[in-house]
């Protein structure tokens, strides 16, 4: 996953100047992490590729309204907007697609792992990634959005709550019973899971 560009300030710069290949660098460096955050918040990556695509339009309409700090943290904040708006708009209008239906395929598999993980650990590590990957898209929309922009993007509460409309203590709460529902969900997965990763001792 790229980092973040050491010329990124010019390049925002730039942009704001309206060099589109400046902005389409800053895309590059930030597009692997925007999809990720989508992904998991989406569930599936049609609508994850779609969310992270409408982020970097909407982020380059927006560069005026960028007031420096962290440009990753302003762009996952547009991308949990956009996944969140679109969920909303898909409770008034529920539909589902062919690529929806159970089947479907997907190019979209674990990253490719360390060269120096043993074939077991690497086993290991996508059985949990997978079981975890279940039990956080077995959220509820408002607690998933939550539990991944906390646990997965490091955002503070207060980041949280301003990104979500909701005030401190629903996002606390919300955040709280995510955590334990995951963590009840994991117990499904238990003899499927690796014991270094159970979460009760046998």
């Amino acid at each position: 996953m790229a980092g973040e560009p050491e010329n990124e300030q010019v390049l925002i710069r730039q942009a704001r100047q309206g060099s589109l290949d400046a902005f389409n660098e800053l895309v590059l460096a930030y597009q692997d992490r925007v999809y990720s955050a989508a992904y998991r918040i989406m569930g599936e990556p049609a609508s994850a590729a779609d969310a992270a695509q409408d982020t970097f339009i909407t982020a380059y309409r927006r560069l005026s309204t960028y007031r420096g700090g962290s440009f990753r943290a302003w762009l996952l904040r547009i991308a949990t907007n956009t996944c969140y708006d679109e969920l909303r708009r898909r409770k008034r209008r529920p539909a589902t697609s062919l690529e929806d239906l159970a089947g479907a395929e997907s190019d979209d598999g674990a990253p490719l792992p360390d060269q120096a993980d043993t074939p077991e650990q690497i086993a290991q590590q996508h059985e949990l990634n997978q079981a975890l990957e279940d039990c956080i898209r077995a959220l509820g929309d408002d607690q998933r959005i939550i539990l991944v922009m906390s646990d997965v993007e490091g955002f503070s509460y207060q980041d949280i709550a301003e990104s979500t409309g909701s005030n401190l203590g629903t996002v606390k709460s919300r955040l709280s019973r995510a955590r334990a529902s995951v963590r009840q969900c994991l117990q499904a997965f238990r003899e499927l899971l690796p014991s270094v990763y159970r979460l009760d001792s046998e």
